[in-house]
């Protein structure tokens, strides 16, 4: 067993394969459902070596099972947004800590000290519903920024726009993160030009606009806002940890999270850097539930350990806080 402290601690590419290695056996041991799935499967503690060999539980899991490998009480269950008669995935959370130390140490290894920065949030259809990861994650930021001005906006675009404009203008560094229809929305009925501020897409047209391409959609988004490049984020409601892109759409893993890319035609086989297939995510914060998880997204690795998000693979219906689909 370990604790979210360890995870954080994790510095080398040798020590993540050692945590993860402890993580699914231990998983293996206390997740039924995820246990069933790797006796299903014929991989077992005691054919499984390595990484590569884990097996990664299909997300839609999330959606019918009680992904759990701990006894504990549970403190809290994320759930994704889906339209109406849609089934949601439910994260079963037993220790919050893994969450909170993993987004907070994440996005420091990427942006730095969160006081340095006037957080400002729209995320309206998130705010909307209750058991959001993405609103648990912002709300700490907010409060970590010890900012008066940092909150959330829901619709009111002209007391965003005048705030945003005057911490810009007074040299402040700013963090928009907000949906992407919002930001779209945003720069409809607004001009900018920011010179301090970055802004984040979480993704999701959320039936509101249609879907673009991602260089079309920052190409969009760069423009309307004056700035040189758009940044995004990659979570779900079920991972506790975050992939950061700042900028190019190429996205960089915290030393806790990993990805693999599996064949598209074979779920147990792993394929080479720089093709597209399915994304597999290792995400060590997940250790009260399963680390080892099967994306419905498409992707590629590079030989640096980072990765695109391509799109998603065909039928799978577009789940909450997925981020984009492109």
């Amino acid at each position: 067993m370990f604790t979210a402290t360890d995870i954080i601690s994790i510095q080398t590419t040798k020590e993540f394969h050692k945590m993860a290695m402890k993580a699914f056996r231990h998983q293996f041991q206390h997740n039924e459902v995820y246990q069933k799935y790797c006796v299903l499967v014929k991989r077992t503690p005691e054919n499984v070596k390595h990484i590569t060999e884990i097996p990664f539980l299909p997300i839609e899991f999330f959606k019918s099972k009680e992904v759990l490998s701990s006894l504990d009480p549970i403190q809290t269950t994320f759930t994704s947004s889906g339209t109406t008669g849609q089934i949601t995935s439910k994260h079963h959370v037993t220790d919050l800590e893994f969450y909170e130390l993993s987004f907070r140490n994440a996005f420091s290894k990427f942006y730095g000290n969160i006081e340095d920065y006037v957080v400002l949030a729209l995320l309206p259809s998130y705010l909307e519903r209750d058991g959001s990861s993405l609103i648990y994650m912002v709300q700490d930021m907010i409060e970590g920024s010890q900012h008066p001005d940092s909150g959330f906006y829901l619709n009111n675009y002209d007391e965003l726009v005048h705030k945003l404009k005057q911490l810009d203008s007074d040299g402040q560094n700013v963090l928009l993160i907000g949906v992407t229809y919002a930001l779209l929305d945003l720069i409809e009925q607004y001009d900018f030009d920011l010179k301090n501020t970055i802004i984040m897409e979480t993704g999701g047209m959320k039936g509101r606009r249609k879907e673009m391409i991602r260089e079309e959609l920052h190409s969009v988004l760069t423009k309307g806002f004056g700035v040189s490049e758009i940044h995004s984020e990659y979570g779900m409601t079920e991972l506790l940890s975050q992939a950061y892109s700042l900028g190019n759409g190429i996205f960089e893993c915290p030393p806790w999270m990993d990805i693999l890319i599996r064949d598209t035609e074979d779920p147990f086989t792993l394929i080479d850097f720089g093709k597209t297939g399915g994304i597999n995510v290792i995400d060590l914060a997940n250790y009260n539930s399963c680390s080892f998880i099967a994306t419905q997204d498409l992707g590629k690795k590079y030989e640096n350990f980072s990765f695109e998000v391509l799109g998603r693979f065909d039928n799978s219906d577009i789940r909450g806080c997925n981020l984009m689909v492109y």
